[in-house]
């Protein structure tokens, strides 16, 4: 019998790795639909009818299809392991999700940038754009000094217990680690201590698996 949940994607994704990791955190069987950017899949009618944006991952469970990294996230902890989220107290998931704010208004800007710019571009052919490096190096710097700040503080972000405002960061930082400016996070010892504790956790080698350091494009680069 096929699992109940699918994910259409492709797993080099930071944002197809976000909801794999809680599905993997919350022991859930799932299909990973294979899908291919190249052959642009995600603009075919079959797939703008799951999302209109065109754009991956989408999950589907049962009846009931969701788009967006971070809300299918949200759904897979709500139902499946809820306790990611802070469920216990409305102060618990309020912490919780003010950290998942940081990580996508704060965190995720910036290590993105860098990421697109010294891994991507030069692996499609391009050049990086120093200048955009060294704006978001300078920007997450900051963030990172205030991480450090917090998890001085407390094990994890949201708290002592590892939460979603945790995991989220996993798929950026995967490969925002394989530039040269992975020493923001290893000269930051509370920073450094918490990104190797999340990288170590079961569900995160699984995903990382599914996830090369060149995004599998380097085949394509050498072609």
């Amino acid at each position: 019998m096929a699992p109940a949940v699918k994910v259409y994607g492709w797993a080099v994704s930071p944002f197809v790795a976000r909801p794999l990791l809680c599905l993997e955190e919350a022991g859930v069987e799932y299909e990973l639909v294979p899908m291919s950017r190249e052959a642009g899949d995600h603009r075919q009618p079959d797939f703008l009818a799951r999302n209109p944006f065109g754009q991956v991952p989408v999950l589907e469970d049962g009846d009931l299809t969701l788009f967006e990294s971070r809300a299918i996230a949200r759904h897979v902890l709500r139902k499946h392991k809820p306790e990611l989220l802070g469920c216990g107290s409305p102060e618990a998931e309020a912490t919780v999700d003010v950290w998942l704010e940081v990580e996508a208004h704060q965190y995720n800007p910036a290590a993105g940038a860098i990421v697109v710019q010294c891994i991507i571009l030069p692996l499609l052919g391009g050049a990086r754009d120093q200048a955009v490096v060294d704006e978001n190096v300078g920007k997450l710097k900051k963030v990172l000094e205030v991480y450090e700040a917090q998890l001085s503080t407390s094990r994890y972000l949201a708290g002592d217990d590892i939460s979603l405002a945790d995991l989220s960061h996993f798929p950026f930082m995967r490969y925002f680690m394989e530039t040269e400016y992975a020493s923001l996070v290893e000269e930051l010892p509370h920073v450094n201590a918490w990104w190797e504790g999340l990288r170590a956790r079961p569900a995160a080698r699984k995903v990382t698996e599914l996830m090369p350091p060149d995004l599998g494009l380097g085949k394509k680069a050498e072609q």
